[in-house]
């Protein structure tokens, strides 16, 4: 299972932040999966993919040649991208889950950029997981929710996002979400 993250690339983050990107990337190694992420040596993109490959998992990094003097040397698997837009696109074409975790306005363009491409012309089933820590996204999840039920809305696709509040909550939904695929 390709797991792409969408997350912050800041350094200094509060440990609670860290402490979930290491649980998630720890839980994607160790079940074998694929971590697929903006592949910068920064922020819980680092952090996250530290997991990952400490728990012998694999990091593909999807990094823009604008960032290439960033590049996490973790990486298994690097994918150059002309720019961030090519890199969103790339990550969306291969992600069978999709999980956002604390970040910026990148994070939330990533995050809304996902759910739009899944939603127009097709009813794309994969997942996106929210780590909404501390009610970080809870505008960004109100407005969806408000645009779920409103006549603008196509159907109830918009609804697939999914919310975890703490990081076991976060490593359930993933779990449940393995199972369902393994099925």
């Amino acid at each position: 299972m390709n797991i792409v993250i969408y997350c912050s690339a800041q350094n200094g983050l509060d440990e609670k932040y860290q402490q979930l990107a290491r649980e998630l990337g720890q839980w994607i190694g160790e079940n074998g999966h694929t971590l697929v992420y903006g592949g910068v040596k920064s922020g819980l993109m680092h952090v996250t993919a530290s997991a990952v490959h400490e728990a012998g998992g694999r990091c593909v990094g999807v990094i823009p040649e604008m960032f290439q003097l960033r590049l996490d040397p973790l990486c298994d698997e690097v994918v150059t991208t002309r720019d961030l837009a090519e890199r969103k696109q790339y990550m969306i074409e291969h992600g069978d889950v999709f999980v956002v975790l604390p970040g910026g306005i990148g994070t939330i363009d990533e995050w809304i950029s996902t759910l739009c491409v899944m939603t127009i012309g097709n009813d794309d089933p994969r997942p996106i997981i929210v780590a909404n820590l501390d009610g970080m996204y809870d505008g960004t999840i109100k407005q969806l929710d408000v645009l779920t039920h409103s006549p603008f809305a196509r159907g109830k696709s918009l609804d697939r996002t999914l919310i975890a509040t703490t990081p076991a909550q976060l490593i359930n939904i993933c779990a449940e979400i393995q199972q369902k695929i393994g099925e």
